[in-house]
This record gives structure tokens, sequence and C-alpha cells, in this order.
């Protein structure tokens, strides 16, 4: 059991809404693996002069996902598609395989993962830990375009006039 001293939680604070800001994020993938998209997050942040308050993406797809995860090690990410291979095989007779054998494991890993992901902005900020970083999975073996949502509800900084 967890005794009350080893929990801290800061003061709450509140903003009031002030922005709506949405943005698609177009991403070529190279096939099956993890794309970064961090740093395109983080500029649509900076653009959409965002202050505090959720940052939801969506992925109009549903054979490619969404994940937070660590992006020190890069094993992780090898770690984690060996994983998901296992979960939700290639090799099995499944009824839905239009596209290929390829193609009923993408839903399921997709399924899996999920499509959206929710990241607080603190201070004009992404509140992500030291070691996380906003990643595309493709779970195709070819590649593909696909479309991210981003929109950002919250304060934000207005400019100056």
């Amino acid at each position: 059991m967890t005794s009350a001293k080893s929990i801290t939680r800061s003061a709450p604070s509140s903003v009031q809404a002030t922005a709506i800001v949405s943005s698609l994020l177009t991403v070529q993938t190279q096939g099956r693996g993890f794309t970064d998209l961090t740093s395109e997050v983080v500029k649509f942040v900076a653009e959409a002069r965002a202050r505090d308050g959720p940052l939801t993406l969506f992925i109009r797809h549903t054979s490619a996902s969404l994940t937070i995860q660590e992006n020190a090690d890069p094993s992780v990410l090898v770690d984690l598609t060996t994983a998901l291979a296992r979960l939700a095989p290639e090799n099995v007779p499944w009824t839905h395989d239009t596209e290929g054998p390829d193609d009923m494991p993408a839903h399921i890993k997709t399924m899996l993962t999920g499509p959206s992901l929710q990241v607080p902005v603190l201070n004009g900020k992404l509140a992500l830990g030291t070691w996380q970083a906003i990643y595309l999975i493709e779970h195709r073996a070819r590649p593909h375009r696909r479309e991210v949502v981003l929109q950002f509800i919250g304060s934000n900084e207005q400019t100056s006039k």
C-alpha cells in the first residue's frame, strides 16, 4: 500500500478556453515502422500560440495508429514491432485479406494501439516526459500517405495589435 506521504500534487490551475486551432499533418510512411511526429507537433503548438489546454491527435486510418513511447533507445521500437507482429501475425488465415496478408493484422494492431492521443499543453509546451515521443505507427508493409488531425482547445497567447 502506498503511503499518503509519498504522493504530492500541485495546486489546481484554471484557464478559459479562448482558442480552437486545427491542422492536418500529412505523413508519407516508408512502410511498417514508427515515424516520430514530435517535432512537427511542437511546431504546431508554437504556431497555434498554444498556452494551456489539451492537444488531440487523431489518425484518419484503420491500419496505422498513434502512440507515445520512449525516444532514447531505438531497440524499444524494434521490440514493440516484434510484439505487435506476435499479437497479430500475418501467417494466419484471416477472413479479411482483400489487400494482402498484412491487411487484417494491421487493423488488429490499430485496435490495440489506438487512433488518437491527447497530450496536455502546459505553459506553451507539450507535457511529455523526458524520454517520451509521439509516433505514428505504420502497420502495413508498403508505404502509405497518412493524415493526422491536430487540434488544440484552450488558452493561447493572443497576437498584439
